[in-house]
């Protein structure tokens, strides 16, 4: 998991999010939308929509964009989206699992499809790679939250089974079930967190060579790029070589 941790921070500080603001906030509030319409419109209590909401404060979105997002759902005008799990191989059989609400399945499937080919990866079928990863749920703190003993004991508290930590802040694991009661526990102890979401977890990384760890970074960020994807998750390591380099850029 430490590979693909790694990668995770690598994104975050070259900066693409800043650069992508727009784009992301969208897909944040197409999250909301979503969310407030698959149950109540209030984050207190609909689980996934204040997952949403985290997330967008996460990255600085404004309080009226959510606000507008959540409003949306209850129109009766509204987009309808279809949430659509893509299943593939990356360059190296690397497992890929791309998760995306759009409101056209054939361009999606068809853009997720050309992402794949053109990589050196081809698109598989829904399960294909998506039993070699766990579904569960992240809780992500702010480093300055708590030091790292403190943030264990009271992750394994509240039930939690694992807790990561480094100068980057928490991550507490948990099981996708116990992901409110946990985050509940959590919260009443350190306060908001950054973030709270079910995610796929790779039960094991395969170490890829400099190459083609680039030509899977390419690849991750073309499907991110996409307006319709909302996340994108493989099980590759890259090498300490690679790491450092990107660090440098």
């Amino acid at each position: 998991m430490a590979g693909h941790s790694q990668f995770k921070n690598i994104m975050h500080r070259k900066g693409r999010q800043d650069a992508m603001r727009s784009k992301l906030f969208s897909k944040l509030a197409r999250e909301i939308t979503v969310s407030a319409k698959m149950g109540l419109p209030d984050p207190n209590m609909n689980a996934r929509l204040r997952a949403a909401i985290l997330a967008a404060r996460a990255e600085n979105m404004p309080k009226d964009n959510i606000e507008r997002a959540i409003k949306k759902a209850a129109g009766a005008d509204g987009e309808n989206y279809d949430e659509i799990r893509y299943e593939g191989y990356g360059p190296g059989g690397v497992a890929v699992i791309v998760e995306a609400l759009t409101d056209n399945r054939n361009r999606t499937a068809s853009e997720v499809r050309s992402f794949f080919t053109k990589s050196g990866g081809n698109l598989a079928e829904t399960g294909a790679v998506s039993f070699m990863f766990d579904r569960v749920g992240a809780i992500e703190f702010a480093p300055e939250k708590a030091d790292a003993d403190a943030m264990m004991e009271a992750a394994i508290d509240a039930g939690a089974d694992d807790v990561t930590s480094s100068e980057h802040g928490h991550e507490v694991i948990c099981a996708a079930d116990n992901l409110a009661e946990v985050q509940r526990a959590l919260e009443a102890k350190f306060g908001e967190p950054k973030k709270a979401s079910l995610v796929w977890r790779p039960q094991n990384t395969v170490a890829v060579d400099d190459e083609t760890g680039e030509k899977l970074l390419r690849l991750v960020e073309n499907l991110e790029d996409n307006d319709d994807v909302q996340n994108v998750t493989a099980n590759f390591e890259l090498s300490e070589a690679l790491l450092a380099k990107l660090n440098a850029e």
